[in-house]
């Protein structure tokens, strides 16, 4: 059994990796916060354990984690009902694009993407991300943090 994760991402570079381990994760829109006080975004997810899939185990299991941002100016979504809505979400990756498209700028837009055309785009000041396996999903609901559908 692979070791739990804990990624925290600073540049592009860094958050690549992370959307390498997030890619194909179940995400309820209800395990979505944003906290604009804070400045925060935190997202629940049920993740595949990519590593355990490599090493070539025959059943590939699912991670519950938490990805958050920090430092985020603003937190925009598309084509996704964050009010109550039980449809389980499919992340496609996360992407970064430096502010004014300099790569010398810390601030910028993180973008996670989702199948079927939902994005929610974060404007942050800097990149500030961390991933966080949190324990297994022993149900395999892949349905967030709480597991309720």
């Amino acid at each position: 059994m692979s070791p739990q994760l804990k990624m925290i991402a600073l540049d592009a570079d860094d958050l690549a990796v992370i959307s390498t381990h997030v890619q194909d994760a179940r995400v309820q829109p209800a395990d979505i916060i944003w906290r604009q006080s804070e400045k925060r975004l935190v997202v629940g997810m049920s993740r595949l354990d990519w590593e355990q899939t490599l090493d070539g185990d025959a059943e590939p299991r699912r991670l519950v984690a938490a990805l958050r941002f920090d430092r985020v100016l603003a937190c925009k979504s598309r084509n996704i009902d964050l009010d109550g809505s039980d449809k389980v979400l499919d992340l496609v990756g996360i992407e970064f694009h430096p502010q004014d498209g300099r790569d010398e700028e810390p601030g910028g837009s993180a973008v996670l993407l989702f199948a079927q055309g939902g994005a929610i785009r974060l404007d942050v000041e800097c990149l500030e991300c961390e991933l966080t396996d949190l324990g297994t999903d022993e149900l395999g609901t892949g349905l967030g943090i709480d597991g309720e559908g």
